[in-house]
């Protein structure tokens, strides 16, 4: 088998085939694996680019087998906080989200006795769904259920139909229109951070369940270091990774997938080809757009192209501070006026998450300092107009062909690109003062810079959305066809591109394509967990509102 991107569905889709007895290879354009889920250095400081939770962190569910399986979590300490996120209004005003939903509604009801109502519903919602989320399955495909199997899912889902119907059939948008108090109805939008229109009130409740239940925290060692677990679990199962290798085409011969060809004209075989990496290139590099029926080019010419079909790319700012900034929340969205907004090119909507990311992961930056990560959700359209080079350049390096190396982009790019951090930061000082003449050390990405990287769509780093036609269009053909393509043999696409949602949702389509692959070949899938280490451990660490320097505790 030989499996194109080492991400983490590449990385899972690995692991899993080594527990089944498949040789592996896997072909990774960056010098490191970990695809999205990554991390660098800056001087001392270590900017963790990527998980800010992460589902299944915690015992009682599927998802959390999965990450065991895959080794990703032995022997680390998992973070909780006990406030998912902080949403802070212009005025000032806090909105604390608690996922415990005892303390979110007295929260709440404190801010905004006015809405009792709407504050209650919500709450009472959300503690049936984080009864519901234990029972959620990610370990099996559907369409590898039989009609038993199927049944007896659903039978489990029962006493949360209501509360399923009801989430999954109203929008957020429409949700928070509910509330009177303005803070609120604009609050409940940014829930996850950034403000996402399409969105039911579903994933919302999923996401504040899963904290609640301690199943979306944060590991010890960050994002490299578990996507690092990953890549030794593979390696210690015998699999192959080859990186600084740049995958340009799937070989085909009489309707089958034979093996792929690198940058370098070298060809390598294979009774298996997996694609684990962005799905437009898939489509349309790798495999020249042939063995695409009916339904998969409308989903890859035309729905790929509608708006709020896939998820955007990201402007990131890192910040190296001098100074630990004990009072500062360790996420917070923060609603922005007009002119905050004006200079961030390509903001999709007037708000900036900002984390204080050595609360998440202290053993990446040095005692008496602090990281800051900012980001917004940001569209590449601006920066292609600004930009004069290409997106991405291979070139020799060191002895060896490298292909995520810097490009020149031109001044107005990196006018712009300066011009966007300095007004973050400037924004930032405003919350913290004292921030701006703290920072030691700082390093910025656009859309372009995940292009780069990762080559996916337009810097998307989730690819396909949820809740939205080319999701819910890819989740059905999948059922219908399986992860590949009709007409092609010995092909499987695993990753986000073959499912919809984050990180645990990569890691799971690493597990399902393998249970089609031995499906297809007549085998029994196997699978577990890893116990060459000890299972994690937890700590809860308090967030909530904390008095500042000079303030009196409330």
């Amino acid at each position: 088998m030989v499996i194109v991107g080492g991400g983490v569905g590449g990385l899972s889709t690995g692991v899993y085939a080594r527990m089944n007895g498949y040789r592996t290879r896997i072909f990774e354009m960056h010098e490191i694996p970990g695809g999205c889920c990554t991390a660098w250095d800056r001087g001392d400081f270590t900017f963790d680019w990527c998980v800010s939770w992460l589902l299944g962190s915690g015992p009682g569910s599927e998802m959390h087998r999965i990450w065991l399986e895959l080794g990703a979590l032995q022997g680390k300490e998992m973070r909780h906080f006990d406030v998912f996120n902080v949403v802070r209004g212009r005025d000032g005003r806090k909105v604390y989200f608690y996922s415990d939903p005892d303390r979110l509604e007295a929260h709440l009801l404190d801010l905004s006795p006015a809405d009792a109502r709407v504050i209650r519903d919500f709450c009472r919602g959300l503690r049936r769904f984080i009864r519901c989320l234990r029972v959620y399955p990610f370990l099996k495909p559907v369409g590898l259920m039989g009609p038993l199997e199927r049944t007896r899912m659903m039978s489990r889902f029962v006493p949360y139909l209501n509360v399923i119907r009801g989430s999954i059939t109203v929008l957020m948008r429409d949700y928070s229109q509910r509330f009177a108090d303005p803070l609120l109805r604009d609050a409940f939008n940014h829930i996850l951070y950034e403000k996402h229109p399409n969105f039911p009130v579903l994933p919302f409740y999923f996401q504040l369940a899963a904290h609640a239940d301690r199943a979306a925290g944060v590991p010890e060692g960050g994002s490299l270091g578990l996507a690092r677990s990953i890549e030794d679990r593979y390696r210690r199962l015998g699999g192959e990774i080859a990186c600084n290798a740049r995958v340009e085409e799937i070989l085909v011969e009489d309707g089958r997938a034979v093996g792929v060809r690198l940058s370098d004209g070298s060809e390598h075989r294979a009774d298996i080809v997996v694609a684990a990496c962005d799905g437009y290139t898939t489509m349309h590099g790798l495999l020249r757009g042939r063995y695409l029926n009916g339904e998969y080019r409308r989903l890859y010419t035309r729905t790929i192209r509608e708006p709020e079909t896939v998820f955007p790319g990201y402007f990131s700012v890192f910040l190296g501070l001098n100074g630990e900034f004990p009072h500062a929340d360790p996420c917070t969205t923060h609603l922005l006026t007009e002119e905050e907004a004006a200079p961030l090119l390509g903001i999709r909507h007037p708000s900036v998450n900002v984390q204080f990311r050595s609360a998440h992961y202290p053993e990446l930056s040095p005692p008496g300092t602090a990281v800051v990560y900012a980001t917004y959700f940001c569209d590449i359209g601006p920066w292609r107009e600004l930009s004069t080079g290409p997106e991405r350049s291979s070139r020799a390096h060191r002895g060896e062909e490298v292909h995520t190396l810097p490009v020149r982009r031109g001044r107005e790019y990196v006018r712009a690109k300066r011009r966007a951090a300095d007004a973050l930061v400037e924004t930032i000082d405003r919350r913290h003062p004292g921030l701006r003449d703290a920072v030691r050390v700082r390093d910025v990405a656009t859309p372009l810079t995940q292009v780069r990287y990762t080559g996916n769509l337009d810097g998307t780093v989730l690819g396909w959305q949820p809740f939205a036609e080319g999701g819910e269009t890819l989740e059905e053909l999948v059922r219908k066809y399986g992860p590949g393509l009709p007409g092609l043999d010995g092909f499987y696409m695993s990753g986000v591109w073959a499912t919809t949602g984050g990180l645990i949702r990569a890691a799971a389509a690493g597990r399902h394509v393998m249970q089609f692959v031995c499906r297809d070949d007549g085998r029994e899938f196997r699978a577990e967990a890893d116990e060459s280490a000890p299972p994690p451990t937890h700590r809860l660490i308090p967030v909530g509102p904390r008095p500042g320097p000079g303030e009196r505790p409330t």
